[in-house]
């Protein structure tokens, strides 16, 4: 399997995420070189992706912070929460993936949020980024 039907499935199995549940959400989907021996740099990333979702989504990325998946045993271990301070309210959640050596980071947000400036600004501050429209 080349890398653009790789791609190609990593997009298909984001939109499936997202299929109508109890809110309406959307996607981006972060390329990266970085492999399991670039954690810190993997958990830099997901903050700052998380800070511009959060923006956009109208928090403050002060106001927020990051649950994961070593914080509790029904969540999965490269799976995170960007959640307010105050009243633990859903910003964003992630899924680490490593695929062929690198990672893909695939993030869930509401649809509300502006999924092209997100993905526009993801990409303006170095990172490979495709919205996905749920």
């Amino acid at each position: 399997m080349d890398a653009a039907e790789t791609d190609s499935e990593l997009y298909e199995r984001t939109r499936a995420l997202l299929e109508p549940g109890e809110i309406d959400l959307d996607g981006l989907v972060v390329h990266t070189e970085l492999g399991s021996d670039q954690e810190p740099s993997l958990h830099e990333l997901t903050l700052a992706v998380g800070d511009v979702i959060a923006e956009h989504a109208g928090h403050d990325p002060a106001d927020t912070y990051v649950f994961s998946g070593n914080d509790d045993p029904e969540f999965g271990l490269n799976q995170h929460q960007g959640l307010t301070i105050d009243g633990d309210e859903f910003v964003w959640e992630c899924q680490q993936l490593l695929r062929d050596g690198t990672f893909d980071v695939v993030f869930y947000f509401e649809a509300d949020a502006d999924r092209e400036a997100i993905a526009a600004d993801v990409r303006e501050a170095g990172y490979e980024a495709v919205g996905v429209e749920g």
